[in-house]
């Protein structure tokens, strides 16, 4: 954020680091999501605050001179598009990897500054030995703490980890499940990668998440273990379809964007939603539980209907990659065209929350994978017809079609 240094120069928080009007001085870090919260009065509010937004930024390294500022001016890497050129304009800015490696050098080397500097964009690939060979870390396993630089990496692939129980996942509440590491036996933190990951913002590490276990991965974005609900524990077979056992599930949410390039697959091969809801800690607790799991049982029972009529007119079923936003199935007509589905079961108290925030959860699908698929399309996949009937045109106006049991030809084209 903006702010003023004590000598009254302007400064601007450049990608981390704290580049003042004359010099670069500090190297900082995101630990973790926005979080909001009350804060607590002291000397420097003038009135009392409130609640408000909070980022949790981590202070690395203050340099004993700062570097000045026409260094970087003069420097070719800053030649085009270039945040230095932009002094007024909102902030953090984000910098190419060349113009990181000019900062990463005016803190002396990758040691002077707690690491080799972050270059992968969310959407490339690179060879996991590659990436060890630069930040460290394990090259087996699923979760890989790194000795050389500030990260946990982790990594999830259908290919290898459905073999030994791990069901990686969107989960309803928008959080993507991530199964920790143990592949016989119930899991716990006594195991070093499940410790790292659940600690990883108070260790302050970044958490980064790959597709892919093997060979050429492809970097998905910056997670965090939820602030919220950091885990829960679930049931999942050993390898090989062993007996069940107790594993961990991470609840992790996105931290900045996880946007991919247009090149990047949407989808993957359709998993059948589970209609046997088992309650959970945090639905058990809710005002009342069994509506809780009523709602979640109709949900996935209306979502694999409509996956199975898909079906049966040939089309393509898919379920979200860890790459793509959690709908809840899509499916394609041909490699071109591609239908986006949010599903949302109804009550007549619930009814008008539900549609609202489907309509929102599609426009932003549709937003994020309009890059991605010659032609997208909405759909939204209700219990029943709408007691209040506005609601089909208002979809209409916004280009989702709306539809229930009994109409699949509207929702199937």
């Amino acid at each position: 954020t903006s702010n003023t240094s004590p000598n009254g120069t302007g400064a601007l928080s450049v990608a981390g680091t704290k580049v003042i009007t004359r010099s670069v001085a500090t190297l900082k870090r995101l630990t973790g999501p926005p979080v909001q919260q009350r804060s607590t009065p002291d000397e420097y509010w003038q009135e009392e605050p409130g609640v408000r937004w909070y980022v949790p930024l981590v202070v690395d390294e203050w340099l004993d001179r700062p570097v000045p500022r026409q260094n970087f001016t003069s420097d070719g890497r800053f030649s085009q598009q270039s945040p230095l050129r932009t002094l007024f304009a909102s902030n953090p800015h984000k910098v190419t990897g060349p113009q990181w490696g000019a900062f990463e050098e005016a803190f002396g080397s990758d040691q002077a500054s707690g690491g080799p500097v972050w270059l992968l964009e969310p959407g490339e690939t690179v060879k996991r030995k590659v990436l060890h060979d630069r930040y460290g870390g394990s090259r087996q396993g699923g979760i890989s703490k790194c000795a050389k630089s500030a990260n946990v990496l982790i990594f999830t692939d259908p290919k290898t980890g459905h073999q030994h129980g791990y069901y990686d996942k969107w989960a309803e509440d928008g959080t993507f499940h991530y199964t920790g590491e143990g592949q016989a036996g119930p899991q716990s933190f006594d195991s070093p990668g499940n410790a790292a990951l659940r600690d990883h913002a108070k260790s302050r590490l970044a958490l980064r998440v790959f597709e892919g276990s093997r060979g050429t991965i492809r970097y998905v974005g910056e997670f965090a273990v939820d602030p919220a609900t950091p885990y829960s524990y679930d049931e999942a077979p050993g390898t090989g379809g062993g007996p069940l056992r107790k594993v961990i599930r991470f609840h992790l949410v996105q931290v900045g964007s996880t946007a991919q390039p247009p090149a990047v697959p949407v989808g993957c091969g359709y998993r059948i939603a589970d209609e046997s809801v088992t309650p959970s800690a945090p639905e058990l607790s809710a005002p009342d539980p069994d509506l809780t799991v009523r709602n979640l049982k109709a949900h996935r029972g209306l979502q694999n209907v409509l996956a199975e009529a898909a079906r049966a007119r040939g089309l393509e079923i898919l379920s979200p990659r860890v790459t793509d936003p959690d709908f809840d199935l899509a499916w394609r007509m041909t490699a071109d065209d591609l239908t986006v589905c949010e599903v949302k079961s109804l009550t007549p108290a619930n009814e008008t929350r539900q549609l609202r925030a489907g309509v929102g959860q599609l426009l932003d699908y549709h937003d994020r994978l309009r890059e991605r698929a010659g032609s997208v399309r909405a759909v939204l996949w209700v219990e029943y017809e709408p007691a209040d009937t506005r609601w089909i045109a208002l979809c209409e106006r916004v280009g989702i079609t709306l539809a229930w049991p009994g109409r699949e030809d509207d929702a199937l084209g």
